[in-house]
């Protein structure tokens, strides 16, 4: 077998066969794990003969030679001549409908190209008897400048988990009205944002999977955070509740320090189906009016609201088992057989999209109350990097899915075995040969009902670590995206929806990725523990860029508290996560030189000379530490800097702890006070205040006008 015509395959499908890890040492893809990867792809290269088929058909794919071979959809800069996907000859007519209305009619001109389009949209192109979509992107993204109407924006937010706020009556689960409680607390203390967990919709046959970052379906919303009280009233949600005799239960939930997903899911969804049961019994005018909303949503909601209810549908009748188990003719949305179980259930289905616009109304209003109080973004929306494999998203939309594959991360710093997320990811050439379907509905989705979206694992819209079932993420590989359109559908949704856009670059980052996202006008994320210069100093806030988010930390990171006291250390040595190299001893001696670092940068060391090389945890109080924390990010040129309740509120425990899945309490930690009170104790409004002096000093310097060189 050639390894050169592998190495040619491979690089034709997008394979990187080497690449850089976060040492910045050379890697390079084995012979076998491309040959598993290029399979994968749809591109067998198991011998010779299959490697030249799989060649010659991916350079015809590569390279149309008819119109009846182009994409769907291509996507093009704003101002800039469009380049055609395949040959075309110079005169061909061609007709260009604008989404916005009018017709551009022309030709054809030299290096197969047609004029600029002004106007930012989905445009309709028809040439050579084929109709295909251009999409034209603006040049950015809709930023902080955009939404505050500042020249140099320096806004600031929290992050926030959802499920983690309380208010009397949530059942023991966060939702989108205790949301509401919050965001009118923070925008009165001066918040322009909060940053959100991911709202996805999760598996109601199965409350067991909780993962915010393992979804079920990126295009829906997770039911569990609805609060249909603010639809249906609160007498109305105490009869379901009471009928179903869960009110005792429902106290000890609310009464728990952690979230108990699984009895508090299905304790919800209980006292949800008996409501939704009531509606319908009802025959007075104001049941008639909810049922025609909800018609109206399930109307507008389409096919891909249809397909998710018909996926919890057979959930909820066949058992949460895998789809790929079911019988032939349920594992394809559009079969007879599906829709002919729809019918047999369309009590059931129509539960589910009762679910959906319970949830999503409740988005929208907790957005609105946070534009009203004040807030110049609102939400900001998390779209996770992947769904799970077993979910609605991949039943429905298997033609732009990979199968076979889990999504991951190579070795780092911080992971040194490396990750696999269990995530299903899309196809490469799936996503063009749809169109960008799946992908522009779930940006249409996140944006629908926020002022920004942060988009996990933004790494991923140019390269994916795949790790293939069964190996170790050691034994991964990546492959290629296409950037640049997917780049140009951010910023075009972006600004239709009028909403910024932050990316988390963190991890192993490749070279000229970061550019782009500027380029674009897309928020990079920068965060404390990683802004160190080479002999483990901690930057000063001068030097954070003016084009990153600014954070503390975030939900895979220590806290604050966390760190300084050396907790995360005790979990990873207690849970086996310290590398090859490591041991809780050796750890904690570096930690006390990095909180001499950081003590150093913060000015928390006043005039000691000389500087002591290693602190403990005891040598500054936390408060202390935390304050000038948050004055620290706040100083950043950043236009955004954002700080997680967590260190808001001095909490030493992180959201989630990579590499563990029952072992630490992931996403389950729910905050003390509830939502309405969180922000009114002395200390944390003193806290904000550093933050928001912070900020003030940055905008300061940002409008000093500049001194005149000598």
């Amino acid at each position: 077998m050639s390894d050169d015509r592998l190495r040619e395959l491979a690089d034709a499908a997008g394979l990187l066969v080497e690449w850089e890890n976060s040492d910045g040492e050379l890697c390079e893809l084995s012979p076998d794990t491309q040959r598993i990867l290029l399979g994968v792809l749809g591109f067998p290269a198991d011998d010779d003969a299959a490697i030249e088929a799989s060649l010659a058909r991916l350079t015809q794919w590569r390279n149309p030679t008819e119109p009846a071979q182009w994409p769907p959809l291509i996507t093009v800069d704003c101002d800039v001549p469009v380049t055609l996907p395949g040959p075309m000859p110079r005169g061909t007519a061609y007709v260009l409908t604008l989404e916005a209305g009018g017709v551009q009619r022309g030709e054809v001109e030299e290096g197969n190209r047609l004029p600029p389009i002004s106007a930012m949209g989905y445009h309709h192109l028809q040439i050579a008897g084929i109709e295909l979509i251009v999409a034209a992107a603006p040049k950015q993204c809709f930023g902080p400048a955009d939404a505050s109407g500042q020249t140099e924006p320096r806004l600031w937010g929290m992050a926030v988990q959802l499920y983690a706020l309380r208010r009397p009556g949530d059942g023991g689960i966060g939702d989108t009205l205790a949301l509401e409680h919050f965001a009118r607390r923070a925008a009165g203390q001066g918040a322009a944002t909060l940053a959100i967990s991911p709202t996805h919709a999760m598996f109601s046959a199965d409350p067991d999977r909780y993962s915010p970052y393992s979804p079920s379906s990126r295009l829906l919303s997770n039911a569990l955070y609805g609060a249909p009280e603010q639809l249906l009233g609160e007498r109305a949600v105490a009869s379901a509740t009471a009928a179903c005799g869960l009110d005792d239960e429902l106290r000890r939930l609310e009464a728990d320090d952690d979230l108990d997903w699984p009895a508090a899911g299905r304790a919800k969804l209980t006292w949800l189906r008996r409501l939704y049961d009531d509606l319908l019994s009802r025959d007075d005018d104001e049941a008639v009016k909810v049922r025609r909303q909800l018609d109206e949503f399930r109307k507008a909601g389409g096919e891909t609201l249809e397909d998710h209810c018909r996926f919890e549908a057979l959930q909820a009748v066949r058992g949460a088992g895998y789809w790929r188990h079911w019988p032939a003719p349920l594992q394809d949305p559009t079969s007879p057989e599906v829709a002919r179980f729809a019918e047999e259930h369309a009590h059931e289905v129509g539960f589910h999209a009762f679910l959906q616009w319970q949830v999503t109304q409740g988005l929208a209003h907790a957005q609105a109350v946070a534009r009203e109080a004040g807030m110049p973004i609102g939400l900001i929306a998390d779209l996770a990097v992947g769904a799970d494999d077993a979910g609605s998203q991949s039943w429905s939309r298997q033609g732009e899915m990979l199968e076979g594959v889990s999504i991951g991360a190579p070795p780092d710093t911080f992971n040194v075995h490396g990750q696999d997320w269990g995530l299903a990811a899309f196809s490469p050439h799936g996503l063009v040969r749809s169109g960008f379907r799946t992908f522009i509905d779930m940006l249409r989705a996140s944006f629908q009902h926020a002022g920004g979206l942060r988009i996990d694992h933004i790494l991923g819209l140019m390269r994916l670590w795949l790790v293939p079932h069964g190996a170790s993420p050691k034994e991964g590989g990546y492959v290629s995206y296409p950037l640049d359109d997917m780049l140009r559908l951010v910023a075009l949704e972006s600004w239709r929806h009028r909403g910024i856009v932050v990316g988390e670059d963190l991890g192993t980052v490749a070279p000229g990725f970061r550019d782009k996202l500027t380029e674009r006008g897309i928020l990079g994320m920068q965060v404390l523990w990683f802004e160190q210069d080479d002999d483990g100093s901690f930057l000063p806030a001068k030097q954070w860029s003016n084009t990153a988010m600014a954070t503390t930390t975030t939900h895979d990171l220590p806290t604050v508290a966390g760190w300084w006291a050396g907790r995360d250390i005790d979990w990873r040595s207690r849970l086996d996560l310290l590398g090859d190299n490591q041991d809780a001893d050796s750890e904690h001696q570096a930690r006390s030189e990095a909180r001499a670092h950081l003590a150093g940068t913060l000015d928390l060391l006043g005039h000691a000379t000389p500087r002591p090389s290693a602190l403990q945890a005891s040598d500054l109080s936390a408060s202390q530490v935390l304050d000038a924390c948050a004055r620290h990010i706040g100083r950043t040129p950043s236009p955004l800097a954002i700080l997680p309740v967590e260190d808001v509120l001095g909490l030493e425990e992180q959201a989630n702890l990579p590499g563990t899945l029952d072992e630490h309490p992931n996403w389950r930690r729910r905050w003390m006070a509830e939502a309405d009170a969180l922000l009114v104790p002395d200390e944390v409004r003193h806290r904000l205040g550093e933050l928001q002096r912070g900020r003030d000093i940055s905008r300061q310097v940002a409008s000093a006008p500049l001194e005149p060189k000598s």
